[in-house]
């Protein structure tokens, strides 16, 4: 995954976690896409004390993922939810050539519906 997207990801759900201006500057660069520079113009510091903050947010932002692994939990879900979803659209079009049960084909569209709300 890019790190931008990686980063923009993390924030959405880790964010509250840091400081107000750890906060700030990675909404400013990640979201708003301003440079180093624009950031520290605005807040009148170096473009180099901005990267050492966002560093440090990067940093938070990681480690608190590998401790509590939402994200990742989230993909592991999603990748099964797939499977299953794949699963159940080749058992629609197994039904489709042999059996041709309706209510079999019914039941397949179903759990393909509620696994794709699921995956949202």
């Amino acid at each position: 995954m890019e790190k931008n997207v990686r980063m923009a990801i993390l924030f959405d759900q880790y964010g509250a976690m840091l400081t107000d201006k750890q906060r700030e500057y990675v909404d400013l660069y990640y979201n708003e896409n301003l440079t180093l520079s624009e950031i520290g113009e605005n807040d009148s510091i170096s473009r180099q004390a901005v990267r050492d903050a966002l560093l440090r947010a990067e940093a938070s932002l990681e480690e608190m993922e590998a401790k509590i692994g939402v994200i990742r939990q989230q993909q592991e879900l999603n990748e099964s939810l797939s499977a299953i979803q794949r699963e159940v659209g080749e058992i629609a079009r197994l039904n489709s050539q042999r059996f041709k049960n309706g209510r079999l084909l019914e039941l397949c569209n179903s759990l393909d519906d509620k696994l794709e709300q699921l995956k949202h």
